[in-house]
């Protein structure tokens, strides 16, 4: 019984989202009271599943061709991400419903706003290859009409480039299904990966190959260098959609992903110290600067955090091409953290669009006076980011460094240079947005100075999720003593 629990986080918001075109909502209030039940009690169905629950083994829905199946079980680092999607999909849905009022086609929105929950879950509590893949794909699908919501030459641009960007990779990750199907002992995901057979030099050299054309390929929903050019154009999206994009759901899907290929499919026993690890250890380190780079070049505000995500999903990527328990490690730190900090960023972005209108950061100029609130949790995200102590940056990054240290290799040792330059990068392009917004040039026209804070709507949400900043950095060693137990193999959380 306890197994069958697993699926109803999946398909309780696939159903209710989709039903929601049949419904015809007379006032938003009703259409919101619908909304937020069901995301708020799927988090807390989540989490009953994944901490009261706790089902033992897999759950095979559908077995469509001898190892072919799909298949759901729920392990520590799908705990993980579940629970940092359970945790900011409901508060990413309040905001939503305020920002939503002037974007229109709200009951569309938020059909496939919710079904992009459940299909979320799956990518968490995927039992194996074949349906980590069927969700990642599933997830372009269902968030193509979120990011082509206006309707705009600029909104069908970004989703062509989106489809287009990830169906490509998809194809590449296809691959690793293959090869695993082929050489491996099945397609679950087992600690240490599957590939435990006896192979020759080529079949050897084969396999790490495929490992990488598979890592790239997941590595385009996480913005890997040079598949990253579908993330900033995707920024014309509304800002739930910006924030979930590059927060939560797609980007972190693509991360998640590199992680289970990395220490549950193929191993790092196999990949360890061989070209594979080097080429996606690499092209994580070119990202990082390259979207640091971009960021502070960049003076779209929502584009300029774009491109730190671009920057920080690499930070995931790095992490897991170190391929030691240390290195998942760190990963798993900053896949929360960024999370948590990059979603905050967003909707202060979205509160500053919303109420001004205002979109580059030459216009920010004064605006600490007028949005008070929503600058001063700009400001703490800003320094979180950063990797300021205590802030829990300052504990992935650290993580992060520690395990490269560790790892030995000229290329990590390098890493480390490249992680202390890309904080000084982020710390310009992000502080100066804080300068513009709260010391505003004396020369020239000064400022407008009325008051246009968002309402509690988007206010609560910001407030909250700076609260969550504060408290993952003080319990961050027992978050670290968590993600250590885990990237040794545990399965719960605690």
């Amino acid at each position: 019984m306890s197994q069958y629990l697993m699926l109803l986080p999946i398909f309780a918001p696939i159903v209710f989202g989709a039903i929601i075109p049949l419904f015809h909502f007379e006032k938003a209030k009703s259409r919101q009271i619908y909304v937020g039940t069901v995301a708020i009690l799927n988090t807390l169905l989540m989490f009953f599943v994944m901490f009261a629950v706790r089902p033992e083994g897999e759950f095979m829905l559908l077995n469509m061709a001898g190892k072919l199946s799909i298949t759901f079980h729920v392990d520590g680092l799908g705990c993980v991400f579940g629970s940092l999607v359970a945790v900011l999909w409901p508060i990413a849905t309040f905001y939503a419903f305020e920002y939503m009022k002037h974007e229109g086609k709200e009951n569309t929105f938020f059909t496939f706003f919710t079904m992009t929950y459940g299909i979320t879950v799956g990518i968490a509590f995927a039992g194996n290859l074949m349906t980590l893949y069927l969700f990642y794909e599933l997830l372009t699908f269902v968030t193509l009409p979120l990011v082509m919501h206006g309707m705009s030459k600029k909104s069908v641009f970004a989703g062509r480039r989106y489809v287009t960007y990830s169906v490509g990779g998809a194809a590449f990750a296809f691959i690793g299904i293959a090869v695993i199907l082929t050489f491996g002992d099945g397609i679950g995901f087992v600690y240490g990966g599957v590939l435990n057979g006896t192979y020759n030099e080529l079949e050897i050299f084969l396999l790490r190959g495929a490992y990488v054309l598979t890592a790239f390929g997941f590595g385009v929903k996480a913005a890997v260098f040079p598949f990253y050019r579908w993330l900033p154009t995707a920024s014309v999206a509304p800002t739930p959609v910006t924030a979930l994009l590059h927060a939560v759901a797609v980007v972190k899907a693509g991360a998640f992903a590199i992680l289970r290929i990395t220490y549950f499919s193929f191993g790092t026993d196999l990949l360890r110290g061989s070209y594979a690890q080097y080429i996606i250890m690499g092209a994580a380190l070119v990202t990082i600067l390259f979207g640091s780079t971009m960021a502070l070049k960049e003076q779209h505000l929502k584009r300029r955090l774009a491109y730190s995500t671009v920057s920080n999903l690499s930070y995931i990527v790095f992490g897991a091409s170190l391929m030691t328990p240390e290195g998942l490690t760190g990963a798993l730190t900053h896949m929360v953290v960024h999370g948590v900090v990059k979603i905050t960023l967003f909707f202060c972005a979205g509160a500053v669009l919303y109420k001004t209108h205002q979109e580059y950061i030459h216009d920010m100029r004064g605006m600490g006076k007028r949005m008070p609130v929503t600058f001063s949790c700009f400001a703490l995200a800003s320094a979180a980011l950063v990797g300021i102590p205590p802030l829990p940056g300052f504990l992935s990054k650290w993580n992060l460094a520690g395990a490269a240290v560790a790892e030995k290799s000229i290329l990590a040792y390098i890493g480390v240079g490249v992680l202390l330059v890309s904080a000084i990068l982020t710390a310009v392009y992000l502080f100066l947005v804080v300068f513009k917004a709260c010391f505003p040039s004396k020369s020239g026209l000064q400022p407008e100075t009325k008051r246009c804070e968002a309402n509690a709507y988007m206010t609560i949400p910001l407030v909250l999720l700076c609260v969550m900043i504060v408290v993952l950095g003080i319990v961050a060693q027992p978050l670290t003593n968590v993600f250590e137990s885990i990237a040794k193999g545990g399965t719960v959380l605690w």
